[in-house]
């Protein structure tokens, strides 16, 4: 894959709660991506209590592209938010880091960005490839949370609940988010939506995991999501 070069800077916000099986695995494989412009990599620990802070806190004094940040658990979101805050880049976007996601797909989602297509993409499982077995609930969750989004905010799109989720600093700015937990998703999704902004989407390789593997998200946080929508459609 060739790009132009450019003086921009990528930070990329790995949010970390009890992670220890696949972190280091997970940073090595961002270490690696290769990119025309300089990246950042701002891990945020969420008040892990297995021996992920041990790991990244090893892997931040090898390696000058990671800064690692401590907080007390308080969610998905507040690790985001946190990571926003300090982030450099002119670029952003958000890693998991249960290897459910492929870093080298970073390389795909942000091509549209440098190229000039586009000021935001998200990286579609559904235009892509879904690995592994994948709970039929958040399947068809996700189908109907990104049904929702289309017809709340007029906007057609596939993989509202990725996290794979690029887009330009100016973007977010003037955005206030407030969400702590897995509601971070539909209301940044809103926001944008709701200043005006198109999203474009990259199909993008997906690993699912299951529950016994460390699955997090649950059916109520489906149905916390749809209420995110509604309530940033009608009432922010």
């Amino acid at each position: 894959m060739v790009f132009r070069m450019s003086k921009e800077k990528l930070s990329i916000i790995v949010p970390v709660f009890n992670e220890e099986k696949t972190i280091k695995e997970l940073l090595t494989k961002v270490l690696a991506v290769k990119l025309p412009i300089k990246k950042e990599i701002i891990v945020v620990n969420d008040g892990s209590t297995d021996k992920s802070p041990e790991i990244i806190k090893s892997l931040e004094k090898k390696n000058r592209e990671i800064t690692v940040l401590e907080k007390k658990n308080g969610g998905k979101g507040s690790a985001i938010r946190i990571g926003l805050q300090i982030a450099k880049g002119t670029i952003i976007t958000i890693q998991d880091a249960d290897l459910e996601y492929e870093p080298r797909e970073i390389q795909k989602i942000i091509r549209p960005i440098l190229d000039g297509n586009a000021e935001v993409v998200f990286g579609s499982r559904f235009k892509g490839k879904i690995l592994g077995r994948q709970l039929w609930t958040h399947y068809f969750g996700n189908k109907i949370l990104s049904l929702a989004t289309a017809i709340l905010f007029f906007h057609n799109i596939s993989d509202m609940e990725t996290c794979y989720k690029i887009f330009r600093r100016e973007v977010i700015k003037g955005i206030k988010l407030n969400a702590n937990g897995f509601d971070f998703e539909p209301e940044l999704t809103a926001k944008i939506l709701k200043k005006g902004f198109r999203i474009l989407e990259a199909p993008i390789s997906y690993k699912a995991r299951t529950f016994k593997e460390g699955k997090k998200i649950t059916i109520k946080d489906g149905l916390i999501a749809l209420k995110t929508l509604i309530k940033y459609r009608f009432f922010d």
